[in-house]
C-alpha cells in the first residue's frame, strides 16, 4: 500500500483594501450611525481586520450622481480575504443613504493575523450635517428649462426688499417714538402753564382780598370821628 502522506492546506493569504463610499448630502446621523454599524458587522462576521477609517466630509461630486451634485464621502482601510469584499458591497448596495461605492486592491500577500490595529484609527468622526451653502438645482435647472442665474438673483432682491423693508419699518418705530415724546411734552407744558395761571390768578385775589382789608380798616376811624361829631 502506497504510504500516504498528509499535505498541509495552503496558507491563505489575505489583502489590504481600500473602499470610499458616499452617502447622500442631506442624511441624518441616524442613518450614517446605520452605515457604520453595517459596516462593522461585516467586518467582524467575516474576519476581516478595519484599520482606517476618515470621513472626508461633503463634497462636489465630478458628475452627477442621481438628483445629487454633492456627496459625504467615507474612507475605508481594511485587511482580509476575497469573500469579504462581496458582503461588504452587498450590503453598502442595500443601504438606502449610500449612492455610490468602490473598492480598490492596495496588496497582496498579507498575514491576516499579524495585522495591528489603533483604535483611534477606527473611529468615525463627526459628519457636520445640514443644509449646503448651494442648494441642489431642480430638474428644470439642469435641462435648461429654468435659469439658475435668474433664480439667484431673485432670492437675492427678495433679501434685499427685507432689509429695505426692516429699515423702513425702524424708521417708522423712530418717527412715531418722537411724535409720542412731542406730543408728551407739549401736554406737559400745557400742564405747568395752566397751573401757572390758577397760581397767579390766586395770587392777584389773595392780593385784592388783602386791599379791601386796608380800606376798610382806613374808614373806620373816620366812621368812629363822623359818629362822635353827630353826638356832639
Amino acid at each position: 500500500m502506497a504510504e500516504r502522506t498528509l499535505e498541509q492546506p495552503a496558507k491563505r493569504w489575505a489583502r489590504n483594501y481600500e473602499t470610499i463610499y458616499i452617502l447622500r448630502p442631506n442624511v441624518d446621523s441616524d442613518e450614517v450611525a446605520k452605515v457604520a454599524k453595517r459596516v462593522r458587522d461585516v467586518m467582524d462576521r467575516m474576519g476581516g481586520k478595519l484599520t482606517k477609517v476618515d470621513v472626508w466630509g461633503k463634497r462636489r461630486l465630478a458628475y452627477h450622481i442621481g438628483n445629487y451634485t454633492r456627496g459625504i464621502f467615507v474612507y475605508l482601510g481594511y485587511s482580509a480575504h476575497g469573500d469579504l469584499i462581496a458582503e461588504l458591497e452587498r450590503n453598502l448596495r442595500l443601504l438606502d443613504p449610500i449612492i455610490r461605492y468602490q473598492t480598490i486592491v492596495v496588496e497582496d500577500g498579507i498575514e491576516l493575523d499579524e495585522v495591528e490595529i489603533d483604535a483611534s484609527e477606527v473611529e468615525w468622526a463627526d459628519i457636520e450635517l445640514g443644509d449646503d451653502d448651494d442648494d441642489e438645482p431642480t430638474t428644470a435647472e439642469r435641462l435648461g428649462m429654468e435659469d439658475r442665474s435668474a433664480k439667484e438673483e431673485k432670492a437675492e432682491a427678495k433679501g434685499d426688499d427685507a432689509e429695505g423693508d426692516s429699515d423702513e419699518e425702524k424708521a417708522e418705530a423712530k418717527d412715531d417714538s418722537d411724535e409720542e415724546k412731542a406730543e408728551a411734552k407739549d401736554d406737559s407744558d400745557e400742564e405747568k402753564a395752566e397751573a401757572k395761571d390758577d397760581s397767579d390768578e390766586e395770587k392777584a385775589e389773595a392780593k385784592s382780598d388783602d386791599a379791601e382789608g386796608d380800606d376798610a380798616k382806613e374808614e373806620e376811624p373816620k366812621k368812629a370821628e363822623a359818629k362822635s361829631e353827630e353826638e356832639e
